[in-house]
């Protein structure tokens, strides 16, 4: 006959696979206890969950580290005035934007996108096939449809498309303060970079991609849910979005 803590165990145990295959597997056990807290108000240790975890031989994927690649020759520079401060004391004080590509049945395409350090949201993003000018001027345009941008501080890196005079010349009639990383310092943009590791780790690259469209629609889908549904500790285990709505 089992005991009572191998029944309990196994009980918990559905529960955990249960997040995991809802999750796709993205979430580790610090993760799973905050899961299983506001899932089925069950309030246990990190060590039995990491403990279980690891008899049902589950853990979280892990992210792969971006690559740094050379900036091309710049136009016009601002400094860093971010400074790697990533603390936000209200919705739409500072954004962050960058861009990654995604690689699909040997094709490529560009994601931009612009978060609010505040609480972590994607405030809006396109795709592209190409790495071009008009990728970052849409996406801040669609952010201008969303907000009232005036005063916002809006950091990037030292990309040709954000050090273009076209680009800034929208910033300065939209009312936008501009910072840029240092040169060849990734680190000054590493908040923005987060999002593409988790992006990437926990939907990009589970899915075989054969065409843009499904690359495009995955895009939309797991943005939808980072902003609505992946809670963060830093947000008091909160989505992006009900932070927003429900502290701000």
């Amino acid at each position: 006959m089992p005991s009572e803590k191998q029944l309990a165990d196994t009980k918990i145990k559905k529960k955990i696979l249960e997040c995991h295959k809802k999750l796709k597997g993205i979430y580790g056990y610090r993760r799973v206890q905050v899961w299983l807290k506001v899932t089925y108000n069950l309030h246990l240790n990190h060590k039995p969950i990491q403990r279980l975890m690891n008899e049902l031989g589950i853990k979280a994927i892990i992210r792969k580290k971006r690559p740094y690649y050379g900036k091309k020759e710049a136009y016009v520079i601002s400094d860093n005035h971010l400074n790697r401060d990533f603390q936000a004391s209200k919705p739409n004080e500072k954004w962050v934007t960058d861009i990654t590509y995604l690689i699909f049945n040997g094709k490529r395409l560009y994601l931009s996108v612009i978060k609010d350090l505040y609480n972590n949201e994607i405030v809006a993003y396109e795709t592209s096939r190409r790495n071009d000018l008009k990728l970052v001027l849409d996406t801040l345009k669609k952010a201008k449809k969303k907000r009232n941008v005036k005063g916002i501080l809006l950091h990037s890196d030292q990309g040709s498309q954000y050090t273009s005079r076209h680009y800034n010349q929208l910033l300065t009639k939209y009312q936008m303060k501009v910072s840029m990383s240092r040169r060849g310092n990734c680190w000054d943009n590493a908040c923005m970079e987060n999002f593409f590791s988790h992006f990437k780790a926990e939907c990009f690259h589970l899915y075989s991609f054969r065409k843009a469209h499904e690359v495009k629609f995955a895009v939309r889908k797991y943005i939808h849910f980072y902003n609505h549904q992946r809670f963060q500790k830093k947000l008091n285990n909160l989505s992006p979005y009900k932070y927003r709505t429900q502290v701000a």
